[in-house]
């Protein structure tokens, strides 16, 4: 009988230490919002891949236009040879995109590329070197993708030397006590000291910092943000790679704040599981590139373009933005009536935008000291009970739920009554 001992076994002798991984089962089978082991047992899903499942695991509209494209073309490299399922996703991205404004679009495998090639555009455009960046804000494992990011250990640690002229600022929180009149002092210090402002290529940010602990970012300063790039020239870059295509109850997380920004960097849930990435946004400023100085060998496979095609219909034909709202509201009810019981004192907070959900675990709610040991026992001990979760933050004491849009209420309640006992049971 195959079990996941043996195959973990297996893996610790072929597959590179670096590769972490949370779980302690092998996956088999998935379906919509749940996952079964290689000896049969059922977890209910919490993290969709790290994101990258808002319409559920193998839905069914996107296994047939796999399927579909399989057996009429899998590879030829766009820039050769184009299909049209690229220049309709395109299109239909354009479309959806907020602005009143020319838009055009391409695409990439990783989330990381995504970003990797919107600094490429950014510093064309603008002929300038300079990128601002954020407190744990996090952008890719690539060398400039770490760079951007936030988080040392164990992303960073032991990889430099990194990228240069990149500027990280404070991002407002007010769970941390950082208030945004500390990021524009911030701004006006790096301005007057380290790099002038026509000198800032792009400024790149979150709309709801995933990895670095679900942080949301208030309208003030996105319109702060959208004001300084419109006075000094400078291209505003939204990450959308975890927010994007639902997560927030809205196809892209900055219709929440009426700011539209100059590119929009997607990826994660837009293939429903199979890898691809891109950006879209202005055309003028996109255009600015000129022919090959951006692409890529597999850049928007077209097996993947029509993952993401389905991806589309499925989020509009099943009303996925509207359940992202009410599946938020109901996760979020029950995650703050956890953080009022008296037994549940380390919740130090409950943070939604949307279906994207999070409770902070602290030491104690005077302090607000992170406790990444006693999130890290609670992570395990819910896998312990069927339920996936996987924790964010600098310290890690995050906890972050991603469930698939697609997933029924009652399944959302039986991981979040898992959840709860959890909880109970690690805090005693």
């Amino acid at each position: 009988m195959t079990t996941n001992q043996n195959i973990e076994t297996r893996r610790d002798a072929a597959v590179a230490r670096a590769i972490a991984y949370s779980s302690t089962f092998v996956a088999d089978r998935a379906e919509n919002a749940e996952v079964w082991d290689v000896e049969g047992k059922r977890y209910i899903d919490f993290c969709g891949g790290i994101g990258c499942q808002n319409v559920g695991h193998r839905h069914d509209r996107v296994v047939a236009a796999i399927k579909d494209q399989v057996d009429r073309l899998t590879h030829t490299c766009f820039q050769v040879t184009p299909y049209e399922s690229y220049i309709t996703l395109a299109e239909r991205l354009n479309a959806l995109l907020p602005g009143d404004f020319a838009k055009k679009s391409l695409f990439f495998s990783a989330g990381g590329e995504a970003v990797e090639n919107a600094v490429k555009i950014a510093r064309y455009h603008t002929g300038r070197p300079a990128l601002i960046t954020f407190t744990n804000g996090y952008h890719g494992r690539s060398y400039m993708g770490m760079a951007l990011s936030a988080r040392m250990v164990p992303f960073k640690q032991g990889f430099r030397p990194f990228p240069t002229e990149i500027y990280r600022l404070p991002f407002p929180d007010e769970f941390h006590g950082i208030s945004l009149e500390d990021t524009q002092r911030a701004f006006d210090t790096l301005f007057r000291s380290d790099c002038p402002s026509d000198q800032i290529a792009a400024i790149f940010f979150e709309p709801v910092q995933g990895e670095g602990g679900y942080n949301i970012a208030t309208p003030e300063f996105l319109s702060y943000l959208r004001g300084l790039c419109d006075e000094h020239g400078i291209v505003l870059v939204a990450d959308e790679i975890q927010t994007g295509m639902g997560r927030t109850g809205k196809m892209f997380a900055m219709e929440h704040f009426g700011i539209t920004p100059d590119l929009t960097c997607i990826g994660k849930s837009i293939g429903g599981g199979l890898p691809i990435s891109g950006i879209v946004g202005r055309a003028d400023i996109i255009d600015s590139v000129p022919p090959g100085g951006l692409g890529g060998t597999f850049g928007g496979n077209p097996i993947a373009c029509a993952a993401a095609l389905a991806v589309l219909d499925v989020i509009a034909g099943e009303g996925l933005l509207q359940r992202g709202i009410e599946m938020g509201q109901q996760i979020d009810r029950r995650l703050q009536k956890m953080a009022q019981r008296n037994s549940f004192d380390r919740v130090g907070d409950v943070r939604a935008l949307g279906c994207m959900n999070a409770i902070e675990i602290v030491k104690d709610r005077d302090s607000r000291e992170p406790d990444g040991d006693l999130t890290a026992a609670i992570v395990a001990h819910a896998l312990k009970k069927g339920l996936i979760l996987i924790s964010a933050g600098p310290a890690r004491n995050v906890i972050r739920l991603l469930v698939p849009l697609s997933a029924a209420s009652a399944l959302v309640d039986e991981g979040l009554d898992i959840l709860e006992q959890s909880l109970e049971e690690v805090m005693g």
